[in-house]
């Protein structure tokens, strides 16, 4: 199940903060500005609405890290879930299977960053595009939805990170109202 928060004003986060476990306030208070603190509490917020009404889960879930940083909930190994945040939007997933997603806003083209993170395929496919600064969101959120889904972290060598997605589906959102792009990979059932 996907859940977006892209109204990041909506909420008192004052109050927010109050209600948040010790382990997630302290993430939350490592943030220096207010709107990146808003965005740590509201992807969290997103989680505990998804287990609460996905798997009716009421208390605050606590996390375990994996060797590269992917969370995971402690106690429910069979819950995957991953989340994203950017200036305009949050988002969580979860799912039963392995789950990765990245949301990216638009910015301006940057045919260098292009070049060094993307294969010679992909840049003809972004330059060749109607919307080049789009279409580079759009890849690049699913190359870093794929190592979250993963739990491998950013890799080096971007630009040969999708050249095996076998066992993985990509869904790709362009929000133009908010300017934002997220995509989710889920890992195949079948896997």
């Amino acid at each position: 199940m996907v859940y977006i928060d892209d109204d990041l004003e909506q909420f008192d986060l004052e109050e927010a903060l109050t209600l948040l476990p010790l382990q997630r306030y302290e993430q939350a208070m490592r943030f220096r500005s207010e709107h990146d603190r808003r965005l740590s509490v509201a992807v969290y917020r997103l989680l505990c609405r998804g287990l609460r009404e996905e798997y009716g889960i009421e208390e605050p879930p606590t996390f375990e890290y994996g060797a590269h940083g992917k969370p995971s909930l402690a106690g429910h190994p069979d819950i995957h879930f991953n989340m994203s945040h950017c200036r305009q939007a949050a988002i969580c997933v979860l799912s039963s299977h392995p789950v990765g997603v990245d949301v990216e806003r638009f910015r301006p083209y940057d045919e260098r960053l292009v070049s060094f993170t993307m294969n010679e395929e992909e840049c003809v496919k972004i330059r060749q595009s109607e919307r080049p600064d789009v279409e580079f969101i759009k890849w690049w959120t699913r190359k870093e939805a794929l190592l979250k889904c993963r739990g491998t972290g950013i890799s080096h060598e971007m630009r040969d990170v999708l050249t095996d997605v076998r066992g993985v589906q990509f869904t790709t959102v362009v929000v133009d109202r908010r300017q934002y792009v997220y995509t989710i990979c889920r890992q195949d059932t079948g896997r």
